[in-house]
């Protein structure tokens, strides 16, 4: 995937020219659950200033949500709580109370400042969680770059356990403003899809291949990033896109959802993909299938966001859960056969 630059300059022009400033909104909504309705276990604060961008992972019956929240506003510092609901639930889910735990929350230079936006997929049998750490140096004035980083951690029988921060290599590194929207894929091999936001003010929607033995080191350490290529660029509408949602597999492909966010109004939206198993997008939504419009979406804390980090496929749907305003954690659900009929009537090749 990496090596063939000019085919994917070649499907980046493609979706380009496929899309269009508009929404046809198909994504369900199942509601959303509010910092009250969730109680901290492992803190002596136990109620959440606020809860938002959740990731999901669905096991049988049971939903288990990783969440961000922050305990106060002063310097918005995040963690990552988890809980768990029964799937029944989700067709209530603002009905409910959930006792939380804290998972993972800030220890190293690399998160000092918050632990923000969990993506959980798995590979090979095991979770892993990726996440945008905000830097030690985050709120240092005079440091512009490296704001944010992608860390990941995995999932074991202690809990969540911290392998790697992703930087670039040193020549690069200075012009990174801040890295984010990331998580690992295993496809013909194992890459980091991520967002880079440059020092000119470009965002890059990325892919770089990352070293087998990343899935089975003991210890933290730094993963420099290789060779990468920018898969996807911005329209001519829109101020920035970046990843939502890791892939989930149907049939031979993997559907991946991307936000966007409008020049004009500053709003987040979603769009579609459909990935093969090389890593190359097969088609697109030439539009967004998701915008705000329920008032939890609309107003909050950071208004007209509808932020999907978390996907997973059960039946005859894909279950999103998003942050909703920055403020609360959503649910929603997308007709599987309602989205491949649009992606497969919009092909790229």
């Amino acid at each position: 995937m990496i090596v063939r630059r000019e085919y994917w300059n070649e499907l980046n022009q493609k979706v380009k020219e496929k899309r269009r400033f508009e929404t046809r909104d198909i994504v369900e909504r199942l509601g959303c659950i509010t910092p009250e309705q969730i109680t901290i276990s492992n803190h002596p604060i136990d109620k959440p200033t606020t809860s938002f961008n959740p990731s999901l992972k669905i096991s049988g019956e049971e939903v288990r949500i990783y969440a961000r929240i922050t305990l106060g506003y002063y310097s918005y510092s995040s963690a990552v709580v988890e809980f768990t609901i029964p799937f029944e639930e989700t067709e209530c889910c603002g009905e409910g109370n959930y006792i939380a735990r804290l998972a993972v929350v800030p220890t190293n230079r690399y998160d000092f400042w918050g632990v923000e936006d969990p993506r959980v997929n798995e590979i090979e049998g095991k979770l892993y969680m990726t996440y945008c750490g905000r830097t030690v140096s985050y709120f240092e004035a005079d440091r512009k770059v490296e704001k944010t980083l992608p860390v990941t951690a995995v999932l074991t029988e202690e809990g969540w356990k911290k392998i790697a921060v992703f930087r670039m290599e040193d020549e690069l590194r200075s012009f990174v403003a801040s890295d984010k929207n990331a998580f690992v894929v295993r496809a013909k091999g194992l890459y980091l899809f991520h967002r880079l936001h440059m020092l000119n003010d470009k965002f890059y929607l990325s892919v770089c291949e990352l070293p087998e033995d990343l899935l089975h080191i003991e210890d933290f350490r730094e993963v420099i990033i290789g060779e990468n290529v920018t898969v996807l660029e911005e329209a001519n509408f829109e101020e920035k896109i970046g990843w939502a949602t890791p892939p989930i597999k149907v049939g031979d492909e993997y559907v991946v959802l991307i936000h966007g966010v409008d020049k004009e109004r500053g709003v987040y939206r979603v769009f579609a993909v459909l990935m093969n198993e090389e890593g190359y997008f097969t088609a697109v939504t030439p539009f967004y299938i998701m915008e705000p419009k329920e008032i939890y979406e609309v107003y909050g804390d950071r208004p007209y966001v509808v932020f999907p980090c978390g996907a997973d496929l059960k039946g005859e749907h894909i279950y999103i859960s998003y942050g909703a305003a920055d403020s609360v954690i959503a649910l929603g659900r997308i007709k599987l056969e309602t989205l491949l009929g649009i992606l497969n009537d919009n092909r790229l090749f």
